[in-house]
């Protein structure tokens, strides 16, 4: 294989790594172009989708494609962003990138799957603190959350159980939840649904296509867009048929939060998030506190949005600071992947949980349904506008901090 033939190789699989850690396009293409640049061919063409990624290295030579075959957990995230940061400062040849990318998709998981499991088991009960902090509540995410795993397990097993994933797993906690507020045992039962589903929900790939969208990725945004959205529509179809399976007032199925726990439930579910990423998720350890850090940062900015402007503000800010934070960190300390301490602050935000309330209000009460539609659009317009400036305002500081770096290198030398 020629030395241009083995770049291109390389190029394309590392596009495919990047647009597999969940990254929307325009970011792969760009870091992709860098780290072609410092390769030593700077008018590369890359065409990335989210199925797969297509380059050639000048207007008119050959290209490559390769394919985006599932997603990398947060500990391959930060692989993938290692390998790119090492080609930029040529500290890896061609052939080792190459071999280290091949490798990372067989990579097992830092922890055993039991562990793994009671980190999905963690995240449930850390969001349920926060989004319904009530005893009963808490509670019943905690058992949802073992329904749910056990069905993501047998659905690694039986590609039926896979297909029928999240309309199976909302339908069966919804019986669950519908039942128990039928017997008095818990409040806002519809809400008391989403911890356990929160890991499913598509609400970051959702966001991810209006950050496209906005930024003119048409196609990639699109299908991104549709894809969710179908999602939260199969998510819908469990909890209706639930709801006609075991009968409920159409007045349960709407956005009602309980909050008899105190202040302490979400500190307590943050911590509870942070540990049960680290084991589901395994990015380092080293990351742990400043994942930590950013979703602190993102939630009080969050919080305080919604109690000064509502859920509209509330998203936005908490975009911002998710964004800005997780870029800031970077651009401190560049060897940190900034994709990997972002995403868990991004799933704190829960657009896709939003998303599934409004879709079941929507059927629930066809009467409101231009509301809830309209509220749900609002909150990931807001997400995504909070992205953007959050991206905005983070390259800035991150291009005034390597000014600031680059006389002591030079110094140094």
């Amino acid at each position: 294989m020629s030395e241009e033939e083995s770049v291109r190789a390389l190029l394309a699989r590392l596009g495919a790594a990047m647009v597999a850690t969940g990254q929307p396009v325009s970011d792969v293409e760009d870091e992709l172009a860098r780290v072609s640049a410092a390769l030593g061919h700077p008018d590369v063409q890359i065409a990335a989708s989210p199925t797969g990624v297509m380059l050639n290295l000048a207007s008119g030579a050959p290209s490559t494609f390769e394919s985006v075959s599932g997603g990398l957990r947060l500990d391959q995230a930060a692989e993938v962003r290692g390998i790119c940061h090492r080609l930029l400062l040529s500290k890896l040849t061609v052939s080792q990138a190459t071999d280290e990318l091949i490798d990372l998709g067989s990579r097992p998981p830092r922890y055993p799957q039991w562990l793994a499991n009671l980190g999905w088991i963690a995240i449930a009960v850390g969001i349920a603190l926060i989004l319904q902090p009530g005893g009963p509540n808490v509670a019943f995410a905690a058992v949802g959350g073992v329904v749910v795993v056990t069905l993501f397990r047998l659905g690694q097993r039986y590609s039926l159980i896979a297909m029928l994933l999240p309309t199976l797993a909302a339908f069966l906690l919804a019986c669950g939840v519908f039942a128990a507020a039928n017997a008095g045992m818990l409040d806002g039962p519809l809400r008391t649904l989403l911890p356990p589903l929160a890991v499913l929900l598509p609400g970051a790939l959702i966001v991810t296509a209006m950050s496209e969208l906005v930024a003119g990725d048409m196609v990639a945004g699109t299908s991104r867009l549709t894809f969710g959205l179908v999602q939260l529509l199969l998510f819908t179809l469990g909890i209706v048929a639930a709801s006609h399976v075991v009968a409920v007032p159409a007045i349960e199925l709407t956005n009602v939060r309980v909050d008899t726990l105190g202040w302490w439930a979400a500190p307590l579910g943050l911590i509870l998030i942070s540990v049960g990423i680290g084991v589901l998720e395994s990015p380092p350890v080293r990351l742990l506190p400043w994942i930590t850090v950013v979703l602190v940062f993102a939630f009080a900015a969050q919080s305080f949005g919604q109690h000064v402007g509502g859920a509209v503000l509330g998203s936005f800010l908490g975009a911002v600071a998710a964004s800005s934070g997780s870029s800031l960190v970077e651009a401190v300390v560049p060897n940190l992947p900034r994709l990997v301490v972002f995403l868990p602050a991004f799933w704190l935000l829960v657009p896709g949980s939003l998303g599934l309330l409004s879709a079941t209000a929507l059927i629930a009460n066809p009467g409101g349904g231009g509301a809830n539609a309209a509220g749900v659009a609002s909150v990931v317009c807001a997400i995504a506008a909070g992205l953007l400036v959050g991206a905005a305002v983070s390259r800035s500081f991150g291009g005034a901090v390597r000014r600031l770096r680059r006389p002591r290198q030079d110094l140094a030398r």
